[in-house]
């Protein structure tokens, strides 16, 4: 459960981060020129398996000492062993994390965490204007929707964070964003007329800044590989960190860094952007929706 960590972890709730892949992926591939298993390491240290299964796959950020034991083990010299005690200290910096966050799933967390370090995101959404570019009552009109059971301040909570996020676009080196959306999701009245409107006039406004590429999808193209669900894919800055895409569903978050996976989104955000409107086109049927609502 969140916030409760092994010992050998620090105590602090530790969400993904790019620098935390990293780290989970160059303490597998030591292991493995090592040759040995995790039960080979558990024998040899004091690290049980469960621990290492949680270094190895990002699931938590190890104190030092446990990192030190493990390195050991491997026969890591001391400028290697310098350059990834560095980078556990650096997988654990997460300025954008507030108090409020500890009370948010850790998927969402996860999300918030990596699009904070990304440095582009292609999104496809099928049903909903992207987080990124929503206004604050159409985000609210939509976790009210979308999640009818939660309470009140879990709703300001989540709001609240939506909102914070879209700090990325407007800091001093903005995250490059380019989405593609269904037209579905600009016909859908949530939150009523008034609050539509002002989502996407909100669009057009944001849609001109030049680090930020839209997209529709008409309903005049008729099927197209992006109906079965919505997507993100992210790439990082560093090219150490590989890229990774999200999923959002009812059977739960995933995220995928497989290389094939990688290339298959790849190839279906190409396909979806051969299959939407230009930019220009777009904020024209954006606008003839404006005028059409009022």
């Amino acid at each position: 459960m969140a916030g409760r960590r092994s010992g050998l972890f620090t105590r602090r709730r530790t969400a993904p981060t790019a620098r935390l892949r990293r780290l989970a992926r160059e303490m597998r591939r030591l292991r493995s020129e090592a040759g040995l298993t995790r039960e080979d390491v558990t024998a040899r240290t004091s690290v049980n398996e469960a621990t290492l299964y949680r270094l190895e796959t990002a699931k938590g950020r190890p104190q030092r000492r446990t990192l030190m034991a493990l390195l050991e083990t491997y026969g890591v010299g001391d400028t290697k062993r310098e350059a990834i005690l560095a980078l556990s200290t650096q997988a654990g910096e997460q300025g954008w994390l507030r108090p409020y966050h500890a009370d948010l799933p850790d998927e969402y967390v996860g999300y918030i965490s990596f699009e904070a370090e990304a440095r582009s995101v292609r999104n496809y959404e099928s049903s909903f204007i992207p987080g990124l570019l929503q206004t604050e009552d159409y985000a609210r009109a939509v976790i009210r929707g979308v999640l009818p059971t939660v309470t009140t301040k879990e709703v300001d909570q989540r709001v609240q964070a939506r909102i914070e996020r879209q700090v990325v676009l407007a800091k001093t080196d903005p995250l490059e964003l380019w989405a593609i959306v269904d037209e579905a999701a600009l016909r859908r009245t949530v939150g009523g007329t008034k609050v539509l409107v002002e989502q996407l006039t909100h669009l057009l406004k944001v849609a001109a800044e030049p680090h930020v590429m839209l997209q529709v999808i008409p309903f005049g193209a008729g099927a197209h590989p992006g109906m079965p669900g919505s997507f993100v894919r992210m790439d990082f800055p560093d090219s150490e960190d590989p890229p990774l895409v999200y999923i959002d569903s009812m059977a739960g978050d995933l995220f995928l860094e497989a290389d094939e996976d990688i290339r298959r989104y790849n190839q279906i955000f190409d396909h979806l952007r051969a299959s939407a409107l230009s930019p220009d086109d777009s904020a024209g049927l954006i606008a003839a929706l404006v005028r059409e609502i009022t």
